[in-house]
């Protein structure tokens, strides 16, 4: 089944070229059906009664029907192409500068500079511009009116949207709903302000409804905001209601005075409930930012920091663009031939783990989208090689990217940092632990080995006071012994001989009246299968707990035991957690329901760190900018704090010390 659902998610990279869906309305009229409805436009009846699920209940003459349209519909529908600017490139402008200086998008420049579609925009070459007219065949639209000028510091911004919508007055028949059709960059947040409604009342009206896409027609209650949608901006946000907050615990989180916070949101007058969605400032009362604010009460040592959710601090809601570079190795495979893609993919181990951390991404962006964020994605296949990951970067116009997570490899990694840093775009490398070159722009979410060891070594240097700390390794990890004594200079030591530890050399260093740690380093099976087996014996009369500061692979060999290793509660540092399948997970959950498996590690880091990059722009607004917030956060089996090396670029901080327990559960020490 796993097999299956992984040659699906290849064949969905192969083909994938574009993301979007344009929409156009039907009024009915007598006599007409669902049938013949779906017949008109060319789209099956589930596709209608998905978008119109009150159809289901039979069709409403004069009721507007949520059609969706093709790509080519929708091109050609709106806007045609009637003369042409031709433009002369200079020096620095690109696609998307020409774009915003037109009015165009660069898909448009492109259809008609066809050789833009392999070849980059040149300096001194002339393009042609399309202008483009409203076709007034058009079917009718959804328009929102530009924003107008901005207001005074402190005010609130407004967008004047379809007046029959936002002036409505408040509605006398309480507990009766009305329609709704949802406008572009609109949140479930604002749409339960403006009706007065929870969040999960707003669901539960429109169970069908999952991602809001512009155009979509759904149910809402009928106690209107008498004023426009606002748009939140640098003063004022959107906040839901969390269970068991109060009005005090509010006015605390925002720095503002409860007969502020009232006047801003009139609802509370008849009292404070979970759910509700309320505007609340983005600053205090001196102006500081609220995050700044937070910053600096963070500003602690990692140990002591508290995890921030970023899912409840989300305040830009603007389509983020976000680029995927993997190595799929499409250029080993027969596009036409499943048998073919079936091969490469059991021999291609790279292939199969970057399919899995995509299949966790896509779920990232599904999650972000329920909480507002939608996501422009482009997926690169980088083949492994660097010369194709610059090539790739120069082929295609990154100007407007938030991020770019991957490529996989260290020297893709490093070369997708090196051909973006110009424009100062974030590389987030997913999966090397070798430690990267200083590249300002980059950021290593996973921590290196060495960052590991270090970790464990504070841990024991932080933990170890009134042990009996004896240290076991052999020659070749003579580095790490030194840093150890260095770090833990009443350590007991051990030297084994020929790769191997006797029960009688370990009971001679060890303390009956008290905790005995014992630190083994080394990479060789025999050493650890010796060292184990003796320790577990001694460990029925002495107390002892066995720690690594590397996990190896040795550590995974038949002769090294888990029962062993979790009767001595074997301690190692590690970049993520397991997570416990006893325990109820959203992520999890919904992965089971539409796979059919439970997520591996590497589909588990795709969707954590996607989502925390997506969060992270949302809430606020760079990634920089949450570094210097000094934040750090936790998903399903990975955590995040980012800290600046000392010559440029960014690396990974939070590391878990996890514990393997005599039931065989893993569980981050204490």
């Amino acid at each position: 089944m796993r097999f299956v659902i992984i040659i699906c998610l290849f064949l969905q990279v192969v083909t994938t070229s574009a993301f979007g869906q344009a929409y156009t309305y039907h009024t009915v009229t007598a006599g007409e059906t669902v049938y013949s409805i779906s017949k008109k436009y060319d789209i099956s009846q589930e596709m209608l009664l998905k978008l119109n699920p009150e159809a289901k209940d039979g069709l409403q003459i004069n009721a507007k029907l949520v059609i969706p349209m093709s790509l080519e519909q929708s091109e050609t529908a709106v806007k045609k192409a009637v003369s042409f600017n031709s433009h002369k490139v200079q020096k620095k402008e690109t696609l998307y500068s020409l774009s915003k200086q037109y009015g165009v998008s660069i898909e448009d420049i492109k259809k008609y500079n066809k050789h833009l579609y392999s070849n980059e925009l040149r300096n001194g070459e002339t393009v042609q511009i399309p202008v483009f007219v409203i076709d007034n065949s058009t079917p009718e639209k959804v328009i929102i009116a530009e924003k107008k000028e901005r207001p005074a510091p402190g005010k609130v911004i407004i967008e004047e949207r379809n007046p029959e919508i936002t002036k409505s007055k408040p509605s006398a028949q309480v507990g009766k709903t009305r329609e709704h059709i949802i406008l572009p960059k609109e949140t479930k947040y604002g749409i339960a302000r403006k009706y007065g409604m929870t969040v999960a009342e707003l669901e539960d009206l429109n169970p069908k409804v999952g991602v809001l896409q512009p155009g979509i027609m759904i149910r809402v209650g009928t106690n209107v905001l008498d004023e426009p949608v606002i748009i939140t901006d640098n003063a004022f946000d959107f906040y839901e209601v969390q269970p068991q907050e109060t009005i005090y615990s509010l006015t605390r989180r925002f720095q503002v005075a409860e007969d502020s916070l009232i006047s801003l949101n009139p609802a509370l007058k008849d009292g404070l409930k979970s759910g509700m969605v309320l505007k609340v400032p983005t600053k205090d009362s001196k102006g500081n930012k609220l995050e700044e604010v937070v910053g600096n009460e963070m500003s602690l040592p990692t140990s002591e920091l508290s995890k921030m959710d970023l899912s409840r601090s989300l305040k830009n809601f603007e389509t983020k663009n976000l680029v995927l570079m993997l190595p799929y190795n499409l250029n080993k495979i027969n596009k036409d031939s499943i048998s073919n893609a079936r091969e490469v993919l059991k021999m291609d181990r790279v292939l199969r783990i970057s399919l899995d951390f995509y299949s966790g991404a896509l779920m990232a962006i599904d999650r972000a989208k329920e909480l507002g964020i939608s996501t422009n994605l482009r997926v690169y296949d980088t083949q492994q090689l660097p010369g194709i990951v610059s090539k790739t970067i120069a082929a295609n116009d990154f100007s407007n990217v938030d991020a770019v997570i991957g490529p996989l490899l260290q020297s893709t990694s490093e070369q997708a940092a090196t051909s973006l840093s110009n424009l100062g775009i974030p590389v987030i490398s997913p999966m090397t632990n070798r430690e990267l070159r200083a590249i300002p722009n980059l950021y290593q979410s996973r921590p290196s080995d060495e960052m590991l060891r270090e970790a464990m070594i504070v841990f024991l240097q932080n933990n170890s006071e009134g042990k009996n700390v004896i240290i076991v390794a052999d020659g070749a990890s003579s580095s790490i012994k030194n840093k150890l004594m260095s770090a833990l200079p009443n350590a007991r030591i051990v030297n084994p001989k020929a790769n191997n530890v006797t029960e009688a050399n370990l009971a001679s260093v060890l303390d009956k009246t008290r905790e005995n740690w014992v630190v083994l380093e080394s990479e060789s099976v025999a050493l650890l299968g010796s060292a184990t087996s003796a320790l577990n014996r001694l460990s029925r009369s002495n107390k002892i707990t066995l720690f690594t500061t590397y996990k190896n692979s040795a550590f995974e060999s038949d002769v090294v035991t888990n029962e062993h290793l979790g009767e001595l509660r074997f301690h190692f540092p590690s970049e993520y957690k397991e997570f416990d399948e006893t325990v109820t997970d959203s992520f999890i959950e919904a992965y089971k329901a539409k796979y059919g498996y439970i997520p591996n590690k590497y589909t588990v880091r795709g969707y954590d760190l996607t989502l925390d990059v997506l969060l992270r722009l949302g809430a606020l607004g760079t990634i920089e900018e949450s570094v210097n917030a000094n934040i750090i956060t936790e998903y399903v089996e990975n955590k995040f704090l980012y800290k600046p090396k000392t010559n440029g670029g960014f690396y990974n901080d939070a590391i878990y010390i996890m514990q393997l327990n005599k039931d065989l559960t893993l569980s981050v020490a204490k």
